[in-house]
């Protein structure tokens, strides 16, 4: 990167920030709260885009490593003289009952427990490639969630944990998704970010040029993984209560369908994908209220008709996106200062481009 666009992206990162401050001062709480799920399904979006998108790896574990980064913040975030209320059923173990963390520490230790597991199931997972690497990660995502609601003196089973201090607080929440985007811009950036990339496009033109695929494959993993948990523990403090049933398999999809969105491979992608889907799902709700014209109820405005809407919409953009919205393509500073001296002369270089 030039000084100017160092200087831009800097400028950029503060602006953003300002605006994040000024959601926390002037927002209600419902739209602080939105905010907040696009910034951490962002974090989360972005730490299943390494995998699938820039490693070319077809994982669908996101949802059993965001049930790890939960837990942790959950148990050791609630106050120890709270503990006996949350844990009445099974008292909670001794080993760790007298043990609270801030939220920073929290966060950390539950990314890296997430990562530490991500290392030994990749181990033997990662040997499998395509639609048997997806089934066998979205397998282990079910056993780390029973493992969960069976481990009672540790996670209160089904009952989960709740008085988790709760985080609506669009500032913090801003400086991770920024620090979480800035690493995965470097990283990717990096000779590491090139080879996971050379493996999406040819593992063995990859292998016979000295790239480790067992290594390379297990770094996108296990930093998809640690990204994943410190997503799932935003999440926790978002929702003030963690439970088994928060982390079924389905929710993964979710993400999956914000990358192919947004764009497999591409970081700006994962963010635009995080704000359409996130947002858009939340914004729609007006089509699930009942709608009285003239006197007369229109039919179709009931409970479930805006996931109808945002269906279509989504087939709207398959259509006229058929490799997502940014494709592999990123924001670049060059791109904005060119497409602001002269929009009309960028969009036809750009048409004439995708033209061939």
């Amino acid at each position: 990167m030039t000084k100017r666009n160092i200087l831009l992206t800097v400028a950029g990162i503060v602006v953003l920030f300002g605006l994040a401050c000024y959601a926390q001062l002037e927002l209600d709480s419902y739209f602080r709260r939105v905010i907040n799920l696009c910034l951490i399904y962002a974090i989360i979006g972005l730490s299943m885009n390494l995998t699938n998108g820039f490693a070319g790896q077809f994982s669908l574990g996101q949802a059993g490593f965001m049930a790890i980064g939960a837990y942790v913040v959950g148990i050791f975030t609630v106050p120890v003289g709270l503990r006996e209320n949350v844990f009445y059923a099974v008292p909670m173990n001794p080993l760790i009952a007298d043990i609270e963390l801030p939220l920073w520490l929290a966060l950390i230790v539950g990314g890296l427990l997430s990562a530490l597991v991500a290392f030994l199931i990749g181990t033997p997972v990662l040997r499998l490639r395509g639609d048997y690497l997806a089934i066998a990660t979205l397998g282990f995502s079910e056993i780390i969630r029973i493992v969960i609601t069976n481990a009672q003196s540790f996670t209160n089973g089904a009952l989960g944990i709740k008085d988790i201090p709760a985080l609506n607080d669009v500032r913090y929440i801003f400086i991770a998704t920024a620090i979480t985007f800035v690493f995965v811009t470097c990283l990717i950036n990096s000779s590491y970010g090139r080879a996971f990339k050379a493996i999406r496009e040819d593992e063995i033109a990859a292998e016979a040029m000295g790239v480790s695929l067992f290594r390379h494959k297990c770094l996108a993993f296990m930093l998809s993984a640690f990204f994943a948990g410190i997503g799932g523990g935003l999440y926790a403090t978002l929702l003030g209560t963690v439970d088994p049933k928060n982390f079924l398999f389905t929710l993964t999809y979710n993400f999956l369908l914000i990358i192919v969105l947004g764009g497999m491979g591409s970081i700006t992608g994962s963010m635009l994908g995080s704000i359409i889907v996130t947002a858009g799902l939340e914004f729609l709700r007006v089509f699930d209220e009942p709608l009285t014209l003239f006197g007369t109820a229109v039919p179709l405005f009931r409970p479930g008709f805006r996931m109808v809407i945002f269906s279509i919409l989504l087939m709207a953009c398959v259509l006229f996106w058929r490799k997502g919205i940014m494709g592999t393509d990123e924001f670049s500073w060059d791109k904005f200062v060119a497409f602001c001296k002269n929009p009309f002369k960028y969009m036809m270089r750009k048409g004439a481009k995708n033209n061939g």
